[in-house]
């Protein structure tokens, strides 16, 4: 019990300094759309969680184990290394380094939009951004290889604390597929992901609707992409600075709420739900109070 309360503070002590660098400044996590990235992640867990159960067995057998010997033994408390950790370790590396140049390659082609995320009020990241694509809504993909890669992380340290004495945990030899095949799962869906347009955000101010987000630009023969609103198509056009598209709103627009889809290349994007903002309540003046008369001192009275 010792060893594995010991244990669980030394990964406290490992994690924690990390999540708090990460929390406040979570740039070394995200891509290079400035989103939290899957595969960053999860390779970082995996890479912590592999150091504190190498540094948790050292602690172990300096101590407890015995000394030098410990390790000596047959099977030896890294046994499993090689065979079992370092491939559980290699899919989530493997698919962070397929991902990066996937995406680095298909952004600089232009058969890729990656538009820069939206502000959040707090100025931090959402976790949700792991699991959700460029548009917000959530990946099958990226839901399954976080979540498995969770599962198979809380069953490597539970096995791990219940027999600290017994070094690495005995593993399957196949557990490696449950970091190994969703990672797979994750690069094939980045390879096969469509460079659809990408609508981050919208508004409206002055009857002008503004769309922001990328893969806006004109197809190879110049036809321009298409906006709609509810179906209805409005003229938009192209700002060659920001890359967004602003288009007249008909008047019953502008004040209830409706969808936006842009169009581009034969390419549709998922649909933008735009909700006005609701204008802020005004508070009745209170009348002013009516000033009272002053009673008028009364003169002395004479005395007879």
């Amino acid at each position: 019990m010792a060893s594995a309360l010991f244990a669980l503070a030394l990964l406290a002590a490992l994690a924690t300094p990390i999540g708090l660098r990460l929390y406040r400044h979570p740039g070394f996590i995200t891509g290079r759309d400035g989103r939290l990235s899957t595969s960053i992640t999860l390779a970082l867990a995996w890479t912590v969680i592999l150091v504190w159960l190498l540094l948790a067995i050292l602690t172990y057998g300096l101590t407890a184990g015995g000394g030098a010997g410990w390790f000596q033994g047959d099977p030896g408390p890294l046994s499993s290394l090689t065979t079992v950790y370092l491939p559980l370790l290699g899919g989530p590396y493997l698919a962070l380094i397929a991902a990066k140049t996937i995406v680095g390659m298909r952004v600089e082609s232009g058969t890729m939009a990656k538009p820069a995320p939206k502000p959040t009020a707090s100025g931090r990241r959402s976790l949700r951004e792991l699991i959700a694509n460029d548009s917000g809504r959530t990946d099958l993909m990226d839901l399954q290889y976080v979540a498995l890669s969770v599962v198979t992380m809380l069953y490597v340290v539970l096995f791990f604390l219940a027999d600290v004495g017994a070094g690495l945990p005995r593993l399957p030899d196949e557990i490696w597929a449950l970091t190994g095949a969703p990672a797979g799962a994750y690069l094939v869906n980045k390879m096969a992901t469509r460079g659809n347009p990408v609508i981050t955000h919208a508004a409206v101010s002055g009857g002008i609707l503004r769309v922001e987000g990328a893969g806006f630009a004109p197809d190879p023969s110049g036809t321009p992409a298409r906006l709609t609103v509810d179906d209805t198509v409005l003229p938009a056009e192209l700002d060659p600075l920001t890359g967004s598209l602003t288009a007249p709103l008909p008047e019953p627009a502008t004040t209830r709420p409706f969808t936006v889809v842009v169009t581009a290349r034969g390419l549709r994007s998922d649909p933008y739900r735009y909700e006005p903002t609701p204008a802020p309540a005004t508070i009745p003046a209170q009348p002013k109070p009516e000033p009272q008369p002053q009673p008028q001192p009364q003169p002395p009275a004479a005395s007879g």
